[in-house]
């Protein structure tokens, strides 16, 4: 039995993964943490969780937690996992794996230099909608993938939104890693590499146009994949409207979708359109959380490796450090 422990349960893990601890086979929650006591104890009590803390390291050291899930922040990813996987437990890690690809690196190197199992939760990956795209393009439903657009755009945030310390954290630079691209870019950017594998060349911009807050609020970019895939990329946030359009070509047709929505994904080849559409999750996490369940009791393979998660962490590096 994995028995969990959460470290930082805020509001990702309020719906999104945290309910997923006891749903799935051979898994449960029995601790969480977060450094005001008082919303721990809420969170505990609210959910019906034995345990709860206010010092992650009392949460990493409890003899009864077995695995940790590290739901902070991107700027203490390293240091939670590093002290997990020191403590000998396996973690999963909330995406970005961390604030930049040198950090990633040395989670994911003492991982292996301690043979403590860790999981990136790129979730998106083992779920229906992703699994069927991934098979459209290994069934050659397009024939050969030649080319991926990629277009996120939204609005900018308001005065509002900017004084919410829910949302201000995320443009944050040292406490999220850069802006809205570093929380939203790599579930896209991982879905690319789940889908094509590692890259062979990235290049990109960054630039701060809006002047809102001190995260660059426009990226652009393009990866050469190894096997001959172009991916072009853009992601506004100071656009007029929202825009979430992706779109796959290949040498028979093509495979369009948006990835924060639940719209369907739709296949055109040979001159016939045809839509697939997938029931919401209430939990977006559950898959991932089962798949991660079943690697750490050795009875599936890794999900999302420390090795992709630094991939993934290097294509966002990429395409920001020309402004760093």
């Amino acid at each position: 039995m994995i028995k969990w422990g959460i470290i930082g349960c805020g509001d990702v893990t309020e719906l999104k993964s945290g309910p997923a601890f006891n749903k799935v086979a051979n898994s449960v929650l029995v601790a969480v943490m977060r450094r005001d006591a008082a919303k721990a104890e809420d969170y505990a009590r609210r959910h019906k969780v034995p345990k709860w803390y206010s010092d992650a390291a009392k949460l990493i050291n409890d003899p009864e937690v077995n695995a940790i899930y590290v739901a902070t922040p991107p700027s203490t990813h390293e240091a939670f996992t590093l002290a997990a996987i020191h403590a000998g437990k396996p973690v999963y890690v909330e995406k970005p794996m961390a604030g930049d690809h040198a950090a990633a690196s040395r989670m994911s190197a003492a991982s292996n230099a301690k043979q403590i199992k860790l999981v990136v939760a790129h979730y998106r990956r083992e779920q229906p909608r992703w699994k069927k795209v991934k098979q459209l393009l290994l069934d050659g439903a397009i024939g050969e993938p030649l080319l991926v657009r990629l277009e996120l755009g939204k609005p900018p945030l308001t005065a509002e939104e900017l004084n919410d310390p829910k949302i201000a954290w995320r443009v944050s630079p040292a406490t999220s890693g850069g802006g809205l691209f570093h929380d939203l870019a790599p579930h896209q950017l991982d879905l690319m590499y789940y889908f094509f594998g590692p890259a062979k060349s990235v290049s990109g911009v960054s630039t701060n146009q809006g002047k809102q807050y001190a995260a660059d609020d426009m990226v652009a970019g393009t990866i050469l994949f190894d096997h001959g895939v172009v991916f072009s990329g853009s992601w506004c946030f100071n656009a007029a409207e929202t825009v979430d359009d992706c779109e796959i070509q290949g040498t028979r047709g093509k495979i369009s979708f948006s990835v924060f929505s639940t719209d369907s994904i739709k296949l055109t080849a040979d001159g016939k359109t045809t839509a697939f559409a997938f029931d919401p999750l209430q939990h977006v996490q559950q898959p991932m959380i089962d798949a991660t369940v079943k690697y750490f009791m050795d009875a599936g393979p890794n999900p999302d490796s420390g090795e992709e998660g630094v991939e993934v962490m290097k294509l966002i590096d990429s395409f920001v450090s020309v402004s760093r």
